[in-house]
């Protein structure tokens, strides 16, 4: 079975809080066919864009993307993936708020990285799991969002359906985990050995 995996991207989204786990689900699905020729792919990524008239995201450094989907096409997704960055107007955008509740709704599994656990909160789609996020921002969550478990030094937390990770390079450590759960340790190692990337592992971390 492929899992469709969508990551949503915005104007001032951290480029790699989008392209890290972009290259690890990506990845994961070119080596496991390398093993596997004649299996399905465990992923298929895709991109979402919230502007809805064709013009490329603008990343918090200048990068531009061009998105596979944007939120008017209602893509479904089986794992929904919100990055971080500067989330001041997705946070004070209603449509935005509602189709990330719509869309982790319908999903398996939610995840956020770095900031992207705001979008997450203020959408309604955690309320009081344990959560992360990164350094830096860890005091206005909890400010913000007082009911959340807010966990300050895990790379990530593993809350069950919704898995957050800590600032910019964790949503790559984070995105290898949820290989290893979706797809199994041996990919998820085998993946991080294809990209040459040390994978920082929590120690274990019961669901909240």
């Amino acid at each position: 079975m492929t899992l469709r995996v969508r990551i949503l991207a915005f104007d001032g989204v951290e480029a790699l809080d989008f392209a890290g786990p972009f290259e690890v689900f990506t990845t994961a699905s070119r080596v496991s066919r390398r093993i596997q020729p004649d299996a399905p792919a465990p992923f298929e990524v895709a991109s979402v864009a919230l502007a809805s008239d064709g013009r490329p995201v603008q990343a918090r450094a200048g990068l531009r993307l061009l998105s596979d989907h944007d939120i008017a096409t209602h893509p479904q997704a089986d794992l929904l993936i919100v990055p971080g960055g500067v989330v001041d107007a997705p946070m004070a955008s209603p449509a935005t708020l509602r189709w990330i509740a719509d869309c982790a709704a319908g999903a398996q599994l939610v995840a956020s990285v770095c900031t992207g656990i705001f979008l997450l909160a203020k959408s309604g789609v955690v309320t009081r799991e344990a959560v992360t996020t990164h350094w830096e921002d860890i005091a206005d969550l909890r400010a913000q969002f007082p009911a959340l478990e807010v966990r300050e030094g895990p790379r990530w937390v593993d809350s069950g359906r919704v898995v957050s990770s800590a600032g910019i390079s964790a949503g790559i450590d984070m995105s290898l985990y949820l290989v290893e759960r979706l797809a199994g340790l041996a990919l998820a190692e085998r993946t991080a050995r294809q990209m040459d990337y040390a994978w920082t592992r929590n120690p274990p971390n019961p669901s909240a």
